[in-house]
């Protein structure tokens, strides 16, 4: 449905507040997407816990060029809305290829919070990829197989990103006492808010595994993400402007923030 402009023009509805929320969660992926792509060309592959090229491979570094050139294209892909769906999808393929090549080889030291976390982050930002690309227009008739393997690949992607939230937030309780000196000394109470970013994970998790008040659910995780970012990591890449880890950090943060809303916006892909 179309309504009249001031001038008896037909203009487009008015975008709801949950699928503005999605549009800005899909801009924001779509940066995080071209600044790893951007990283991973500078860095040569070598990037902090999101390693992509395995060190054992072959041409590392041709390798490592050419996974940041599909990022970036990914990324700018996502961002115009030009084949959005295709680039969307690859990039969750490749971060995927990833956990398969440089963190599955690791399995024996999941027990390490460090080395759980670097599994499960591009794990859970290759799955928020897939149900990106999912809410995406479909291509054209030539590509009807590949938006029929994206459709169905969406909801265990959903599932998958779920789980992952509830072990970040088995992780939080953990390592608790380390979680609440990064938060900053301003605000009090650093120990109860590790504690509650946790159960905010979990229960998160829970809600996007199951479907259950999804949007409510993904859409808070988002906030806090969005927080962290605010709070937590602006200050400290300000304070180190120069320091890679840093702006790893806040863009992994920034990513989750932008799939968590994408995937309130979509309503979970119940239709899946």
């Amino acid at each position: 449905m179309r309504y009249a402009g001031p001038a008896g023009r037909m203009a487009a509805p008015p975008l709801k507040p949950i699928d503005a929320l999605a549009a800005l969660g899909r801009l924001l992926f779509a940066l995080s997407i071209v600044f790893f792509g951007i990283q991973n060309l500078v860095d040569k592959g070598f990037v902090p816990g999101l390693e992509l090229t395995p060190e054992w491979i072959p041409g590392h570094t041709f390798w490592a060029y050419f996974m940041g050139a599909v990022l970036l294209a990914g990324g700018v892909s996502t961002a115009t809305g030009k084949q959005a769906r295709l680039g969307a999808g690859v990039t969750g393929i490749l971060y995927f290829m990833s956990v398969l090549l440089v963190r599955v080889p690791k399995l024996a030291l999941i027990g390490d919070v460090g080395e759980r976390t670097q599994l499960f982050e591009p794990l859970a930002i290759g799955c928020g990829a897939l149900v990106l690309a999912a809410t995406l227009r479909r291509a054209h008739a030539d590509f009807r197989g590949w938006d029929n393997a994206i459709d169905k690949a969406a909801r265990p992607a959903r599932v998958v990103l779920g789980i992952s939230m509830i072990v970040f937030g088995l992780d939080h309780f953990q390592v608790a006492r380390f979680i609440a000196t990064l938060i900053p000394s301003w605000i009090p109470g650093a120990l109860f808010w590790a504690y509650f970013t946790g159960f905010g994970f979990i229960a998160a998790g829970l809600c996007i595994v199951t479907g259950r008040q999804i949007r409510w659910a993904a859409g808070l995780l988002g906030l806090m993400f969005f927080l962290w970012v605010v709070l937590l990591h602006g200050p400290r890449v300000a304070a180190s402007p120069h320091n890679g880890n840093e702006w790893n950090s806040a863009f992994v943060a920034l990513t989750m923030c932008a799939e968590s809303w994408i995937l309130a916006g979509s309503g979970g892909l119940k239709d899946c």
